[in-house]
């Protein structure tokens, strides 16, 4: 099968991470479906020569993906929520929103951010096509689309006088196959003054920080401002202000207009795109590190778990995360060497992890039988599940974390 970039078309042919093959990293399993045929696809990424945009392989589709059972819901992390009231109330602030305002939220979820735009009076539409998601928002008084994003839907909404003085996009736009489509949307949906707000794992952390485990089917693509910029102008978009944020172990914040928009572009813009080519990011060789990292990782891992077997020390995960599922499978984890993991989230408690076939449970049962060991995959939010599990600690437990080395706590 020939392979093109998703944003120019050219071939590629630069692989710079295999991961063999693994089920969709969100698509948690029923009891009954421990006994069906489960469906993997390869997990590689590569570069483009041409644009520099890393991206996946292409085996799977966004209805595949994002199927009405999706389980992942934002308001599980109270830090999240945290981050999504706090960017609410500064870009009401930045853009003057009042209630004679429109603001778009592209992949709403579950309500977690647009509740803040409601609270404040703005009046907002969330467009989110998992059904389980949807209905959570629409509960709290937020007007839902289920449907995909794209040009066609970009347009009709403008045409029906529903264009958007705010776009935001808060990790979605890694998730989207036709991210050419996906941007056009965004530049019809705009006023001719409008914003649009993206934020996403920034590229230059994941090398930097070994998160190869942030490589899984729903990312299709892992972009820095360089990338984001190449596609923004090429329909015809302009980013003028960019910012860092700690989120997911090092993301961007992009802030975007029409072209022809009167937005300033600003001094962090150039600060920005200097120190992506100063890491190397425009430079091949950079990726190469790569494949070597994610296997010290998984190597790492094996050992502890093994050693703690030998041992008699016990071991439980937490957090039933996407970035969870792409370690534990990459390193052939199974129930033998981790029992179980906890997640908060109801949607996911009594249901078991693709591909490894972990069963999830309540957090109640840390507190019930105290493990010698707690595993906490979605490192990007240790610091929460260390204060949420305290009194594990105080009880004797240590806490794990698995990249971009291992460590205990």
């Amino acid at each position: 099968m020939k392979r093109i970039c998703r944003h120019c078309r050219t071939p590629l042919d630069r692989k710079i991470l295999d991961l063999g093959h693994a089920p969709p990293s969100n698509a948690y399993l029923s009891e009954a479906d421990l006994s069906r045929p489960e469906l993997t696809f390869p997990l590689r990424i590569f570069i483009c020569d041409a644009c520099f945009l890393v991206q996946t392989e292409d085996f799977t589709d966004a209805e595949a993906l994002f199927s009405a059972e999706y389980a992942y819901l934002s308001s599980t992390s109270r830090s999240w929520l945290e981050h999504a009231r706090t960017y609410a109330h500064a870009i009401r602030d930045r853009l003057a929103l009042d209630t004679e305002s429109f603001v778009v939220e592209i992949a709403s979820n579950d309500g977690y951010l647009l509740r803040n735009f409601i609270e404040l009076g703005i009046p907002c539409l969330g467009i989110e096509p998992t059904d389980c998601a949807a209905d959570i928002a629409e509960a709290k008084g937020i007007e839902v689309l289920r449907t995909f994003f794209g040009a066609a839907l970009g347009a009709s909404l403008s045409e029906a006088e529903e264009a958007a003085d705010l776009v935001i996009g808060n990790n979605v736009y890694a998730h989207v196959p036709d991210i050419n489509d996906f941007t056009r949307g965004i530049q019809a949906l705009l006023k001719p003054e409008g914003v649009v707000t993206l934020e996403f794992p920034h590229v230059m952390r994941l090398l930097e920080h070994r998160q190869f485990d942030t490589v899984y089917h729903e990312h299709f693509s892992y972009l820095s401002l360089g990338s984001v910029r190449t596609i923004f102008e090429s329909a015809g978009l302009r980013i003028f202000d960019v910012e860092e944020l700690p989120t997911h172990g090092g993301s961007l914040r992009v802030y975007g207009c029409r072209r022809e928009a009167a937005h300033r572009t600003l001094p962090s813009m150039s600060a920005l795109l200097e120190a992506e080519t100063a890491f190397g990011l425009r430079d091949l060789d950079t990726y190469s590190s790569l494949q070597g990292n994610a296997d010290e990782a998984k190597n790492a891992l094996l050992s502890f778990l093994l050693d703690c077997r030998r041992q008699g020390r016990s071991v439980a995960g937490y957090g039933a995360a996407a970035k969870g599922n792409t370690l534990l499978n990459y390193a052939g984890v199974k129930p033998d060497l981790l029992p179980y993991v906890c997640d908060a989230a109801a949607s996911k408690q009594g249901r078991f992890l693709p591909g490894s076939h972990i069963p999830v449970l309540d957090p109640q049962v840390l507190q019930a039988d105290p493990p010698d060991y707690v595993l906490m995959l979605p490192w990007n939010i240790a610091p929460e599940i260390e204060t949420a599990l305290a009194g594990l600690k105080r009880r004797g437990t240590s806490f794990v974390t698995a990249i971009p080395e291992l460590r205990v706590r």
